[in-house]
């Protein structure tokens, strides 16, 4: 089978090479997966860099976001699941990024009738980051306000769209006009553009608050600093990511006085400790698409040849929405 590998840590285009390889096994407890689509993340970019809280050892394979038809399962696992259709997290190192994968049989979902491969591979760990973020540790309520960082990536605009859907009050922040342009035309009513002007000040005149109840923060650095400027009181930063690069270093003393919360997200974490909360965050996303409340910002459809490249113009800031590997 085709399957791309990270052969030493680096920037993608470098990382990795596109091998032929045997076929895997499942393991217990496994199931292993045609690949039908595989998502495209930041975190693929950062198992490349090295730099994810996982760090499987080389070679490997990336890709954490996949929907395919069970195609055989290991000892343990129900032979009724061979021809479901299923999206979940691969478990390394048979990443999605190949023509199959390696699920959980505990964390595979199967997937609705109706929703195409390509959406259904961008509604599991991208839309449930930004449901667990705003619904679980953001605990997002009717009236408030809520501002996305980076409302043009994949997660920031499943973010968006799961907020809208909730009928809170959305801004969502972005890097350049053509991205504020995008994420307008998809129905985002307030964006600003980042090199506009100072940043707090423009959230504070477009809230009817005049500041944020949640951040949903992806970015780091000046844009995690931006957002304890305009938080409001009892605000709630979820911190999801430092696609920026630089991890905030942030003084408490600040929390402190203007009386707001830190919240972190590692949403694969729930899956140990509250695995019902995923299938219920799961299920409503999978309704929400159906009721056509939310649907993925797709940018484009890749092969499997263009995996190396689409995430290394991810690694550059180069994109917006989300590209996904079809097969």
């Amino acid at each position: 089978m085709r399957s791309w590998h990270v052969q030493q840590h680096a920037d993608p285009r470098t990382a990795l090479l596109l091998r032929d390889t045997a076929l895997p096994a499942p393991a217990p407890g496994q199931l292993r997966v045609r690949v039908s689509a595989t998502s495209c993340n930041f975190a693929d970019v950062l198992l490349c860099r090295g730099r994810y809280q996982d760090k499987p050892e080389l070679p490997f394979t990336p890709g954490l976001e996949t929907c395919g038809i069970v195609e055989s399962v290991g000892a343990g696992v129900s032979a009724e699941l061979v021809g479901v259709r299923v999206v979940g997290q691969p478990v390394l190192p048979h990443g999605g990024f190949a023509d199959f994968a390696m699920l959980d049989s505990a964390t595979a979902l199967a997937v609705p009738s109706g929703i195409p491969d390509a959406s259904a591979a961008t509604l599991h760990l991208t839309y449930l980051s930004a449901w667990l973020g705003l619904c679980r540790r953001g605990a997002m309520r009717a009236g408030e306000v809520v501002v996305i960082t980076a409302a043009a990536g994949g997660v920031g605009f499943a973010a968006a769209q799961i907020a809208m859907a909730a009928g809170v009050t959305v801004i969502g922040i972005v890097s350049g006009p053509e991205k504020k342009a995008l994420v307008e035309a998809h129905g985002v009513p307030v964006v600003i553009d980042r090199s506009s002007g100072e940043v707090p000040a423009q959230v504070r005149a477009a809230s009817p608050t005049g500041g944020a109840d949640i951040v949903f923060e992806s970015v780091g650095g000046d844009a995690y600093r931006e957002a304890t400027k305009y938080i409001n009181f009892e605000g709630r930063i979820v911190v999801v990511g430092f696609a920026g690069g630089t991890v905030p270093q942030p003084p408490l003393n600040h929390a402190l006085i203007k009386n707001y919360t830190i919240a972190g997200l590692h949403w694969g974490l729930y899956w140990k400790h509250r695995p019902d909360v995923v299938h219920k965050a799961q299920s409503e996303i999978f309704e929400l698409f159906q009721r056509q409340k939310i649907s993925p910002l797709i940018s484009r459809t890749i092969a499997i040849d263009d995996v190396a490249d689409a995430l290394q113009e991810l690694a550059d800031g180069r994109t917006h929405g989300k590209s996904v590997m079809t097969l």
